[in-house]
């Protein structure tokens, strides 16, 4: 591990577009015959997301996305050491003078298996889909694009 990407100190970091960077996991496995991927609601408005949060302090990027995946869905699996690419997103229900506006890095993680308990069980809905179902149901359209992208690599790498 590169410990010049491991997170020393404050976990929220800003781009240097001023925004607030924020890690994800685009958490996915084979299923009869076909690739699906792992879509959770979040706490708040029940939208249908992928896992997300914060940089954490003493884990790489990749690390951190993959502890969320834990965190929010109980998955357990492989994490991309690499981003496959990011989505902004806007936050409006925080106090005027916060930094609302966010970048998230999105890290794939090849499951393995769903613990049966996890920090934040039972305060989510999970549901596997395919990555095209995926982006029809998420909002953020940068996200859109990175599900239907990499649905599509990974069905050209299969043939």
């Amino acid at each position: 591990m590169d410990p010049a990407h491991i997170i020393a100190r404050d976990k929220r970091i800003e781009t240097p577009s001023g925004r607030l960077r924020q890690v994800a996991a685009l958490v996915y496995r084979y299923h009869d015959g076909r690739m699906d991927v792992l879509l959770i609601t979040s706490r708040g408005t029940g939208r249908w997301i992928i896992p997300k949060g914060w940089p954490q302090v003493g884990r790489t990027l990749s690390q951190a996305a993959l502890r969320e995946a834990y965190e929010e869905a109980g998955v357990r699996g492989a994490v991309a050491l690499q981003p496959i690419g990011s989505y902004t997103y806007e936050k409006t229900d925080l106090p005027p003078q916060a930094n609302g506006a966010f970048t998230v890095d999105v890290f794939p993680v090849h499951f393995s298996h769903q613990e049966e308990k996890f920090p934040e069980r039972g305060e989510r809905q999970d549901e596997w889909v395919t990555p095209e179902e995926a982006a029809e149901r998420v909002d953020e359209p940068e996200l859109k694009a990175l599900l239907r992208s990499f649905g599509a690599a990974r069905a050209m790498a299969a043939e």
